[in-house]
């Protein structure tokens, strides 16, 4: 059984990015939106962590666009249609609020 992790908030004003890297299992995925986008900031220690973990990792590329932050190639941008794939794809859906 997968999850796909939904986060949209700033990894730089709570622990909701590190709660979910402790929880998240092999099959899942993780979708970056909102301002958790800023959680791929190079040099940052959350996106050290993103990158260490190795783990299927996806934003949506006009919340990274918007705050002009560049996509490494670890990850994958999508539009909000390849979201409602992802969501359909994965057994449960999981909404860090």
């Amino acid at each position: 059984m997968s999850t796909l992790h939904v986060l949209s908030h700033s990894p730089f004003g709570d622990s909701r990015l590190n709660s979910c890297l402790r929880v998240i299992g092999a099959n899942d995925a993780l979708l970056l939106s909102g301002d958790a986008a800023y959680a791929l900031q190079p040099g940052t220690a959350p996106c050290a962590a993103l990158n260490a973990r190795g783990l299927t990792l996806y934003v949506l590329a006009e919340d990274a666009q918007a705050r002009a932050i560049a996509v490494p190639d670890w990850a994958t941008a999508i539009d909000y249609s390849a979201f409602v794939e992802l969501s359909i794809h994965h057994d449960k859906v999981n909404s860090w609020l």
